[in-house]
């Protein structure tokens, strides 16, 4: 399974909606109406899921589903990965 498709998974999941509602471009809040609790929730599992840890910074810009061009991941390991 791809990046891509974990991440709408998780999305889908989190949210309550189908894979097929979700496309990389799509808002959590405006096309898929997340709240702010949502996204907390949505940074939690997504650090799970890939073991990874994102910054509040990196946090407070994700706003679509195209994760990789909003943030660098930082595995507990200190090296910087990105998701591709």
């Amino acid at each position: 399974m791809s990046v891509d498709e974990r991440v709408k998974g998780i999305v889908a999941e989190q949210l309550g909606i189908g894979v097929d509602e979700i496309n990389n471009e799509s808002s959590f809040i405006d096309d898929l109406g997340a709240d702010s609790l949502d996204t907390v929730e949505l940074v939690m599992a997504l650090e799970e899921e890939f073991d990874i840890e994102i910054s509040d910074e990196e946090a407070e810009n994700i706003s679509t589903v195209k994760l990789q061009s909003t943030i660098s991941i930082s595995p507990p390991t200190n090296k910087t990965t990105t998701l591709l």
